[in-house]
Parts: structure tokens; C-alpha cells; sequence
């Protein structure tokens, strides 16, 4: 037996109790400490064992060889032969006031709400995380760090007859442990129709075996792997960003001498100076949703104008956004070990970028009220940049997106954070997006636009409490943010 395979064998013992803590403080307790069983490097390590010892593999297949799945006759409707999973459907869009009115595209339907969870539990007085190596056909590294439970509807009611989903346990009433955080949170609008999952950490009472293809990190663990490109899915992050943090006490919450750690950690603090009340924000967020008019049809994928289905992709007749494929997966240590499924694959890369400025002492993101092609309730909470860059290179300057030029014009001392990182890989084939926090100097506007404003970090993780506030890649960029402090 090697040393890592020791190491992963002992994460069933040391269980400890957490002291006189509140839940946020062992939270951010956990983000300062050294993990109990593996080192980042050591987890990198055995992530790409993970990747190796199971021999994935993933093809693309014609639309005729994708077996489960047929177009449907009477609407051209790609579904599933149960009439679970989800269904790739034709949307009618009408958006005012917007550049572009209306317009058709095909989307996911997946009216199923699925569970990300994570389970934690205390070692030797530090919550660790379990965490689980997961591989889904659309990551381009294929396997990447997942929540401890990661399942649709359709997975864990094993409607694939496959095995059971490990840990489900913890997650489902009557559950095993106790509810740390527990929300409805939403997925990528513009691909998704009305898409939800449950976000829910759980502490472990009990002890908890550890099976192959999991291990315990602590956050600080995990915020140290999602500084890298790709090792940290979508379906973690979104859990990640919702876990409550207290502001660091003693010498490690001072920031020290760097001015951006200090006003990070300020931002934490519930009492400190912001340039908004929470309910200023919520009355922003509701007043953008009155201001913009959003319709959504469903219709039959046959009648998307622009669209075109070939024999081995539905693609767009300029070639841009996005395309629907199929794929061949082979996955031994999956539920079920071989399946085929469409999957969403982007034409581009996207931009992703939280701007940030110290006001007062305390750091502020800039957050954009967007609205969204499949939203359930209209707008939600956006990055202040949030845009794939080459759908608006040829277009004049007021057509642009806001503060588009601007990060492209950013010079590198002003990048606190630049990774990029997957999305759901369940879903979605090779879609890359690069994640950036860019600190705003001094003569950035101090008033922005009326779709935008100004919140602290505390601010944003008591909007987290409630769904459909903050939208999936503002949801990825918090848990990234949390990574500098």
C-alpha cells in the first residue's frame, strides 16, 4: 500500500468535537487550516489516479447511433426513450427592452430538481469536507473535484437501474446528520429552462466510511485546488459559495500588509460600512425584474428559425453560440457504467469577472442585474461581466457589453484571481469560461449604471439564503473570491 492510499484509509478515524464555536466561525476555522489527511498536492495526485485507474473514454456519436434517445416525430424534440432525464426542446424568447427582441433557440428541459451536496464533518476540531473525484463526459479533464453527492432526480430514483447514489443518505429525509445550509439555487439560464438544484451541506453525527473515489479535505484544501485550472467543478463551487463564513479573527483576519486582504476581510463582517442596505438590494434586484418584460414559449426544436440539425449536430447558421451533440461515455465506476447522451457545447469560451473597489475601507463587488433567456423568475444577481467575448467582437461599441473593453484593457496588477474553470460537465461539452476578480483604481466611476450596484461580500452571502438571487457563475466567482482572504 502506498503512503496516499494510507493516508486515504486513515480519513475514517480522529473524529473530533468543534469547542465552543459558532458554525461560521469553524467554517472559516476550516478555510485557515492544514488538512488532516492530504496535502493539495497529494489530492492533485489522486485526482489523476482517479483518472487513470478507471479508463474513461468519450466519443462523439451521430444523432442515429445515440442509443436511449430518439427525436421525437411530431416536434423533433430530442428525448430520453423513459421520458426522464431531460429533453432538448425549442424556446420562443421575447426580452424588452433588450438589443435583440426576440428570438428562438433549442434549450434543456430538465424539470427535475437535483441534489449537490456536501458532507462535513470535524477531525481533531477542523470540518472537513467530503469530497468526491467525479467524472462527467463533458469535462475536458474528465474527472475534477465534486460534492460529496452530485445526482439528478432521474440518477438517485435510479431510473437507469444502475447502483445507488453513495451518501444519499445524509442528504434525503428523514437524513442522517445535521442541516449546516440548505437552498434552491439555479442553474445556467441561458442553456437551461427554469433549471434548480438543491444546494445543501450536512454534518456528519455519525461515523462515516469512506469509499473509493472520496476523500475529506478541508474548505481551505479545496479554495487551494480552485486557484487551479479545472480541478474544481461547477457543482462544488455552487455548494462552496453558499457555506457561511464569519470574518477571521487574530493576526489571520488583519489582512496583514496587503490592503485588498484587509478590505476582503472587512467585507465579511456583517457591521461593516456599506454603500447599500441588503433590502436596497433586494428592492434593486425586484425593480429590474418589473423593468425588464420576459416571455418564454416553449415550441417544437423543429420550428428554432436559425437553427439547423445535421447528422451529427444542431448548430446555429452562423456557426456561433452554442451546438447539441451526442456522445458515447464509457464510465466503470459510474452508477452505470456505459450510456450516450446529447450534450450543450459552446461555440466560445465565455468572460466571467467580478469587479471589485475598496470603499471606505471594505471591499465591494459590483454585481449586474441580468436577465436571462430560460430565467425562472426573470433576473438574478449577475458578474459584473458576464458575456462570451467572440459573439461581440464585431460589433460597435454600443452594442458591446458593459465594462467589456475596460477588462480587456486591465492591466495585470489590477487581477486578484484568473482561472479557468469548467461548467457543469454533465450537461455541457468542454464549456470553459475564465473566471477573473480585477480590482477597480480610484477613477473608476463611483456611481455605476442603474443595472449594477455595489455589495459587500457579507451582503451577497446573506442573499445566498434565498434562491434565485444570485445566478450559477456569480455563485462560482463568491467561492472564488473566499479563496483571498
Amino acid at each position: 500500500m502506498n503512503r496516499l492510499s494510507s493516508l486515504l484509509d486513515r480519513s475514517r478515524d480522529h473524529a473530533g468535537a468543534g469547542g465552543g464555536q459558532s458554525l461560521a466561525e469553524r467554517f472559516t476555522a476550516s478555510a485557515n487550516a492544514e488538512g488532516r489527511f492530504l496535502t493539495a498536492e497529494q489530492c492533485l495526485q489522486w485526482l489523476a489516479e482517479q483518472r487513470e485507474l478507471q479508463a474513461y473514454a468519450v466519443e462523439r456519436v451521430p444523432f442515429d447511433k445515440l442509443q436511449g434517445w430518439r427525436f421525437a416525430d411530431d416536434t423533433g424534440n430530442l428525448v430520453h426513450h423513459s421520458g426522464r432525464f431531460f429533453t432538448i426542446e425549442g424556446l420562443e424568447v421575447g426580452l424588452r427592452p433588450f438589443r435583440v427582441p426576440t428570438w428562438t433557440q433549442p434549450i434543456i428541459v430538465q424539470r427535475e430538481i437535483g441534489i449537490l451536496g456536501i458532507l462535513v464533518k470535524e477531525f481533531d476540531g477542523v470540518l472537513h469536507c467530503l469530497m468526491q473525484a467525479k467524472m462527467e463526459p463533458g469535462n475536458r479533464n474528465l474527472v475534477q473535484l465534486s460534492p460529496t453527492v452530485q445526482a439528478t432526480r432521474s440518477n438517485y430514483m435510479r431510473v437507469h437501474q444502475g447502483r445507488a447514489i453513495p451518501y444519499l443518505e445524509h442528504f434525503v429525509a428523514p437524513r442522517r446528520g445535521r442541516v449546516v445550509a440548505d437552498s434552491l439555487q439555479s442553474e445556467q439560464g441561458g442553456w437551461f429552462l427554469h433549471k434548480r438544484n438543491r444546494n445543501i451541506v450536512v454534518e456528519a453525527e455519525d461515523d462515516v466510511e469512506v469509499l473509493p473515489g472520496f476523500c475529506w479535505m478541508t474548505v481551505g484544501q479545496v479554495q487551494e485546488l480552485l486557484r487551479l485550472d479545472d480541478v474544481v467543478n461547477m457543482d462544488a463551487r455552487t455548494v462552496l459559495s453558499i457555506m457561511p463564513f464569519a470574518r477571521p479573527s487574530g493576526t489571520e483576519g488583519t489582512g496583514g500588509e496587503d490592503p485588498f486582504r484587509a478590505a476582503l476581510i472587512r467585507s465579511l463582517d456583517p457591521e461593516a460600512s456599506t454603500v447599500h442596505t441588503v433590502t436596497d438590494a433586494i428592492s434593486w434586484l425586484t425593480e429590474n425584474k418589473a423593468r425588464f418584460e420576459l416571455t418564454q414559449r416553449r415550441i417544437p426544436l423543429l420550428d428554432t428559425a436559425g437553427w439547423h440539425r445535421g447528422a451529427d449536430e444542431i448548430s446555429h447558421v452562423n456557426g456561433g453560440y452554442f451546438s447539441i451533440v451526442g456522445v458515447d461515455v464509457r464510465a466503470r465506476d459510474r452508477e452505470v457504467g456505459a450510456w450516450m447522451q446529447p450534450l450543450l457545447r459552446p461555440a466560445a469560451p465565455g468572460r466571467l469577472v467580478f469587479l471589485v473597489r475598496r470603499i471606505d475601507g471594505v471591499l465591494h463587488v459590483l454585481l449586474q442585474a441580468r436577465p436571462a433567456a430560460g430565467a425562472l423568475d426573470i433576473v438574478e444577481a449577475a458578474p459584473t461581466l458576464h458575456c462570451t467575448p467572440q459573439t461581440f467582437r464585431t460589433l460597435p461599441t454600443a452594442h458591446r457589453p458593459q465594462f467589456l473593453d475596460y477588462v480587456l484593457d486591465a492591466p495585470q496588477r489590477q487581477i486578484r484571481f484568473d482561472t479557468w474553470l469548467s461548467e457543469e460537465g454533465g450537461r455541457f461539452l468542454h464549456a470553459l469560461n475564465r473566471y477573473q476578480i480585477i480590482e477597480v483604481e480610484d477613477t473608476f466611476p463611483a456611481t455605476p449604471p442603474p443595472n449594477f450596484m455595489w455589495l459587500t461580500v457579507h451582503q451577497l452571502m446573506t442573499l445566498l439564503r434565498f434562491g434565485n438571487c444570485l445566478n450559477v457563475e456569480a455563485r462560482s466567482l463568491l467561492a472564488c473570491l473566499h479563496t483571498l482572504w
